[in-house]
């Protein structure tokens, strides 16, 4: 199981997909990482956004309604594990934690993803999927100001009328 967080969530307008982006929490090589982009519904990216800005709500969102229940179980959310994809569609299990019990449920990635989120549990995706659904980001490092700086007054220091002349 590789550990996973999300990256970034994109929702569009309604009628449209969005976009949750979730990444491999591991040393990159270099600058170059995997990512996971699941699409989801309008509905859906709705409840991810909730979950990810710890919105509090004046009533209960359905998720929320659910980890009550199962806070008065005496249970909670163990990890989410992403263990399948089949074209677009992934596939999740809920890991639940009740005592020393765990309890798998089918779940569809992005409820089990809004549950987690929740309750910071854990989030994971199998070697296998992450190898089939994933693609290669390349991150930018930002610009240390200071030291373009100086490279830019190295390089007018150099400069010579000569250079300017067309051989």
């Amino acid at each position: 199981m590789v550990p996973l967080r999300v990256l970034t969530l994109i929702m569009t307008g309604h009628g449209s997909p969005s976009v949750v982006v979730l990444e491999p929490i591991e040393e990159t090589t270099g600058q170059v990482s995997r990512i996971i982009p699941i699409w989801v519904g309008t509905a859906e990216a709705a409840q991810l956004g909730v979950a990810i800005e710890h919105a509090k709500l004046p009533r209960p969102l359905t998720h929320d309604l659910f980890l009550d229940a199962l806070t008065n179980l005496d249970a909670s959310v163990a990890h989410v594990l992403i263990h399948g994809v089949r074209k677009q569609t992934f596939f999740a299990k809920l890991v639940l934690k009740q005592g020393s019990r765990l309890i798998e449920l089918d779940a569809r990635p992005t409820d089990a993803l809004a549950l987690a989120i929740r309750q910071q549990a854990p989030l994971y995706i199998t070697e296998e999927v992450l190898e089939q659904a994933s693609f290669p980001y390349i991150f930018k490092t930002p610009k240390d100001e200071e030291v373009e700086l100086q490279q830019f007054h190295s390089f007018l220091d150099d400069l010579k009328p000569e250079d300017f002349l067309d051989e």
